[in-house]
Parts: structure tokens; C-alpha cells; sequence
């Protein structure tokens, strides 16, 4: 019997529940938009964008692995589930992995059955944790492959195109989530590198003109003096700093 034949009240009971489910998916990547758009940590966004996505969608686990571009792998940054030897799993190379292939095609992938994928790095923890089909969905920012978004269900699925585009709205939040953390902490890199540079500088200035040294002298003695006690040229600078500051309101009498 087709959806159109069912008697008015089942075909009104479809419609509630397919509401629902939208206004559920609507509502969690509301909740994620959120979290990008605030001040936590990367690290807590991670985790609740995973929390918040496996409890909308009603997945077993959702992991969310980040890429090293050096080392050609992935490893979970962030996972609700509970297992240890899930959390734990080796970085998986992109070679030759189901989650690789997400990164290097650049577009979901769908397996129905991770089991009995021979291309699958941990059968055994699947079994285990009774995982069965798997999405990975690749979090882009632009044409750059940040890592994959993977999503486990306890049954053999077929994902449905609605619950592919809803996993790809949310690897997309948590992509642009990741890069506008690393573009933060590359400008407070920056902005520390800066503050250093004015540190030794007046350091310098100060033992050039309290010890008549040259600037390579005053440069050679912070930076053996750094070595020497194991601490950077900056701890250095702000020491050498402080003790003029004490040394100049002894003299002033203040």
C-alpha cells in the first residue's frame, strides 16, 4: 500500500513524525551554528557537535578525525562513544581506508557493511562495539580537506540523501569551526612573536647601555644566558627588564 492509499489518520501520523524529524535536524544545526559562532574551546566544540549530532540523527557513534597532511593519516579528535578501544584506535592512513577515500574524492562515502570491507583498519572493534554501516563525510573549507566526519549505525543502513546533506551541513560547521581556531591561534602566534621581539630589543638596549656592551654582545649574552638556565630569550628579556625596573626605583628612592 503506497503512502497516498494509507486512511487519513496514518497518513496525518506520517507527516507529525517527518515534521518532527526535520524540525529535530533544523534544530541541531541551529545548536551547532551556536557553538562555532561562540567563545569555547575548539576541543569542547568537537566533542558537543559530535554529542549533538549522534542523539538528532540517532547514530551509534559519530567521530570526528582530523587530517595530518604530514603524516598522511587521521586520527579521532572527538568521539561520543564511551569505548576505550575506540577512542584509543591508531591514526589510519589515508591510503587504502574507507575514510582516506572520503579525503581524497572529496565527497561522502557509504558503506553498508564495514565488516566486510577488506579496506576497514579495525573489523575487530566493529564487531565489538556492534558497528555496521558507516558515513564519512569529508569537512571541507574550500578545497582543503580538514578531515572526515564518520558516522556508525548498529544495523546495516542505507543512508537516506536527506541524512547525507544534514552529516554534510554539520562536517561543514565543524570544518569552518577548526579553521577559524587555527587562524587564532596562528594571530596569537604571531602577536606573542611580536611582544618577544620588543622584549629582547629593550633588553638589549638595557645591557648595552648599563654594560657598554655591543648589540651582538648584549645579543650573545641573553642568549647564552638562556641556554645556560634552560629558559627562552623572552623569560630572559623580562627578567633583565624587571631587575632594571627594581635597580631604577631603588636609585629614584620610590
Amino acid at each position: 500500500m503506497s503512502a497516498k492509499s494509507l486512511p487519513p489518520k496514518q497518513e496525518l501520523d506520517l507527516l507529525r513524525k517527518e515534521n518532527a524529524r526535520l524540525s529535530k535536524q533544523i534544530d541541531t544545526l541551529a545548536q551547532v551554528s551556536r557553538l562555532v559562532a561562540g567563545e569555547s574551546f575548539l576541543e569542547e566544540i568537537l566533542r558537543l557537535i559530535v554529542s549533538i549530532t549522534a542523539e538528532s540523527l540517532g547514530f551509534k557513534i559519530i567521530s570526528l578525525m582530523l587530517l595530518d597532511e604530514d603524516k598522511k593519516t587521521l586520527s579521532i579528535a572527538a568521539t561520543q562513544s564511551l569505548s576505550e578501544k575506540y577512542r584509543k584506535k591508531a591514526p589510519v592512513p589515508i591510503e587504502k581506508s574507507l575514510s582516506g577515500r572520503a579525503v581524497v574524492e572529496k565527497k561522502p562515502i557509504a558503506i553498508f557493511d564495514v565488516r566486510e570491507e577488506p579496506d576497514y583498519h579495525f573489523p575487530e572493534i566493529a564487531r565489538e562495539e556492534g558497528l555496521s554501516s558507516l558515513l564519512s563525510t569529508p569537512m571541507m573549507v574550500g578545497d582543503n580537506c580538514l578531515g572526515v566526519l564518520n558516522c556508525y549505525t548498529q544495523a546495516p543502513h542505507k543512508f537516506t540523501e536527506t541524512e547525507i546533506r544534514m552529516v554534510a551541513s554539520v562536517a561543514q560547521q565543524a570544518a569552518v569551526a577548526i579553521e577559524n581556531t587555527r587562524l587564532k591561534e596562528k594571530a596569537k602566534a604571531s602577536q606573542d612573536e611580536l611582544e618577544s621581539r620588543k622584549l629582547v630589543e629593550r633588553a638589549k638596549g638595557i645591557l648595552m647601555k648599563e654594560l657598554k656592551m655591543s648589540e651582538q654582545e648584549a645579543f650573545s649574552e641573553m642568549r647564552k644566558s638562556a641556554m645556560d638556565r634552560r629558559k627562552s630569550m623572552k623569560e630572559i628579556a623580562e627578567a633583565i627588564i624587571l631587575s632594571r625596573e627594581i635597580t631604577g626605583n631603588r636609585k629614584t628612592g620610590s
